[in-house]
């Protein structure tokens, strides 16, 4: 079997599996395309449901320590409710 090369780095890199919950203001933002175009992290969506109310993501975000960190500080900014689950 074929194993890709790892990018220098990639031994550091880490993955967190949050639970964000999203407020009617927050519906319509993009805030998943912010994450992966702001901060050097890759986002997995596992399970989401988005109603005209409401939303709810459950998010895996994959990179190094400190960039995942700073991922889910700024969802923590814009009013998100963020929980990490195990994964």
């Amino acid at each position: 079997m074929l194993h890709a090369r790892r990018p220098k780095g990639m031994d550091t890199m880490v993955k967190r599996l949050v639970s964000m919950t999203f407020s009617e203001e927050m519906i319509q933002e993009p805030v998943i395309y912010r994450l992966g175009n702001e901060f050097d992290v890759v986002t997995n969506i596992f399970r989401a449901m988005v109603t005209e109310k409401e939303g709810w993501v459950l998010l895996e975000i994959q990179g190094k320590a400190e960039e995942v960190q700073r991922a889910v500080d700024f969802l923590k900014s814009l009013g998100i409710t963020v929980d990490e689950k195990p994964e």
